[in-house]
This record gives C-alpha cells, sequence and structure tokens, in this order.
C-alpha cells in the first residue's frame, strides 16, 4: 500500500532567516548546511532510544501558547539540563519543565516568538 513512512522536513517563513539560523547555531548548537538547513540522520535519533518524529494536527492552541504562531517545534536533545545551560548562557529561560513517562521536556521561546519543544527522551 501507498503511504506516508515519516517526516522529510519542517520547513517555515521566518522574518530574518539569517539571524534565525545564527539564533538556533548559538542557543541550541544546531550545524546548518550552506544550502540553509539542518541535517538530522536517522541513525543519530537511533543512539537515543525512546526519540521517534511525532505528527501531530491539534485543535487548541493552548499547547502552542505563549506563542500564536501555528506551529510548535519539538527537537530531541541528549543532555536537556545542558541544553539549558547553553540557552541560559545566551539569555533564553525555560518558560516551562515537566517530566513524563516520555522522557523530560522544556519550552523556549525562539526570536520570533516560536515555542520549542526540547525533548530528552526516556529509554525505552
Amino acid at each position: 500500500m501507498a503511504k506516508v513512512v515519516g517526516v522529510g522536513g519542517v520547513f517555515f517563513k521566518a522574518r530574518d532567516a539569517d539571524a534565525l539560523r545564527a539564533w538556533y547555531t548559538r542557543v541550541l548548537g544546531l550545524e546548518f548546511k550552506d544550502w540553509g538547513g539542518v541535517v538530522f540522520l536517522p541513525d543519530a535519533l537511533a543512539a537515543h532510544p525512546g526519540s521517534a518524529t511525532i505528527f501531530t494536527p491539534m485543535s487548541s492552541a493552548e499547547q502552542m501558547a505563549p506563542s500564536t504562531h501555528e506551529c510548535m517545534f519539538n527537537l530531541v536533545v541528549d543532555d536537556l539540563d545542558g541544553v539549558l545551560a547553553r540557552c541560559a548562557a545566551e539569555g533564553v529561560e525555560a518558560i516551562s519543565r515537566e517530566d513524563s513517562f516520555n522522557g523530560r521536556f522544556a519550552h523556549i521561546m525562539d526570536p520570533e516568538g516560536r515555542k520549542v519543544e526540547l525533548w530528552e527522551p526516556k529509554p525505552f
């Protein structure tokens, strides 16, 4: 049967794409390629048991708050405390933190007001 087998990318408008790429590099350590994107290879996720790519249409804006954007990013991290320390060093504070059966989560806001969910998966 023909079907979708995964998420091939996340693409979104930015008011200043160069500045936003620089922020994501500085604050979260993302390594952008010359063509402007980051490639997350399956092997990187495989090294973090419990992680996955989730696709979820949401009817409630509550989960996106305080952002007014129509999307939220969930980024898998290998060390939530370390990533949050990196964020704090750049003046970016977590707006929420939660431990759950899926792992540890924190939320930050990017400079354009998008909510970014940081997820340290709990191994299964």
